[in-house]
Parts: C-alpha cells; sequence; structure tokens
C-alpha cells in the first residue's frame, strides 16, 4: 500500500481503537513527514495527531528516534511482503530470474512508498543496530541475494572469480540508486524517453544481462 500524501493538512486528533496504539503513533508519523517533513516529527506531536495524552507515546517510544525506528520496521515488513511476492512469479528453477525479481519487487516497494523509503535509507534518523527486525530482515535479503547468486556461478551463469560479495553490493546500489533518482525526480534530465518505471526495470534487466552468461552457453 502506499504512502503517498493524503493532501489533508495537519488537523483534527484520530481516535485509535483500543490496544492499537502503537499502529497509530506510527501512521500518524508518518502523516506528520507527509505533510510538515521528518524535521517537525516529535513523539508529543504523535500523541496530539493520535488524540491521546502527551504521556501515552513514551510507555512504547522513548524518544522520535524510536518511533521512526518503529515506522523504518514498518517500511522493512513490507518490503520483504513486496520482494517474496516479486519472487513467487518468477521461475523458482532460475536463480538469475530470482535475483533480479528481488531488485524488481525493491524498485516497486520504494516507488510506491517514499516515505517508508526515505526513513528506511536514513541510519541518522533511525536506531537500525538495536532493532533484531532491521537487521534480521535486511540480513535475509542479502543472505537470499548471496544464495541464488552461489547457485547461479554453480550452473555456470556468473563468469568465473566473480566475487559475489560485491556484486550483491553493486547490485544493492543499482537499485537503491535508481529508487531514489525516480522518488527524487531525476529522470526527466537522465532519462526522458521512458516513464521512470519502465527506465528502472530496463536499466535492472541490463545490469543483470551484463552480470550474467545465458543459460545453455
Amino acid at each position: 500500500m502506499s504512502d503517498r500524501p493524503s493532501k489533508t493538512k495537519a488537523g483534527p486528533a484520530r481516535p485509535y481503537h483500543h490496544g492499537n496504539l502503537v499502529e497509530t503513533l506510527i501512521a500518524v508519523t508518518v502523516e506528520i513527514i507527509e505533510e510538515r517533513g521528518v524535521e517537525h516529527v516529535s513523539v508529543r506531536e504523535a500523541a496530539k495527531r493520535a488524540g491521546v495524552s502527551p504521556g501515552a507515546p513514551f510507555q512504547h517510544f522513548r524518544s522520535k528516534t524510536a518511533l521512526l525506528t518503529a515506522v523504518a520496521e514498518q517500511a522493512m515488513g513490507r518490503l520483504t511482503l513486496a520482494v517474496a511476492r516479486a519472487q513467487s512469479d518468477a521461475d523458482p528453477d532460475d536463480p538469475v530470474a530470482m535475483f533480479e525479481a528481488i531488485g524488481r519487487g525493491y524498485l516497486g516497494w520504494a516507488v510506491a512508498n517514499p516515505t517508508h523509503f526515505a526513513i528506511i535509507s536514513s541510519r541518522t534518523l533511525i536506531d537500525f543496530a538495536s532493532s533484531d527486525s532491521l537487521r534480521g530482515q535486511n540480513e535475509a535479503i542479502r543472505r537470499r541475494m548471496v544464495e541464488l547468486l552461489t547457485q547461479a556461478r554453480d550452473r555456470g551463469r556468473l563468469a568465473e572469480g566473480v566475487d559475489l560479495d560485491r556484486l550483491v553490493l553493486a547490485a544493492r546500489a543499482l537499485v537503491y540508486g535508481l529508487a531514489r533518482m525516480a522518488i527524487d525526480g531525476h529522470f526527466p534530465e537522465w532519462h526522458p524517453s521512458e516513464p521512470p518505471q519502465v527506465a528502472m526495470q530496463r536499466a535492472l534487466g541490463l545490469f543483470i544481462g551484463q552480470m550474467t552468461v545465458p543459460a545453455g552457453r
């Protein structure tokens, strides 16, 4: 689901259902970022937007960083689901196709959810190191990439002697950079001939084609 702006201004407090305060606080934090920018986020402002007492959120989030880390954890969960959905559409017997699907899932998720992308991407806003959820899911994606590249190498689909860790880094940098360019509006200057979504996917396909050897060769 996209987290693009709702076009509404910061207004009345949002009531929440008993037991869902954490989810409500995360949702209103995303709204604040979209409407006013991350610099206006505070635990007290989130409480006001959620319609609860100023001290209520501090039972769950002791600081702005903790609140934004929770937003990042939500983002990571949604990214993981997007990657899984993209892989479910790829040929499970083709490690190269499955590897490319991870990139496709990432790009689709990032462009559809720019606020979540921005928060999870900034290590200065969140406490990535202290979050088991963030570290665990991020590492799971990285391990899956290495696993698929190992399978591709063993089947003769990669050039001999390629460093898998560096290849994972290059792939990650590519999709991150493409997503960042699309969200920041750079494609009209750098690649005006195609819509950003099309250009990103084709650039990813070009990268995959350059790093692999065709099956059966």
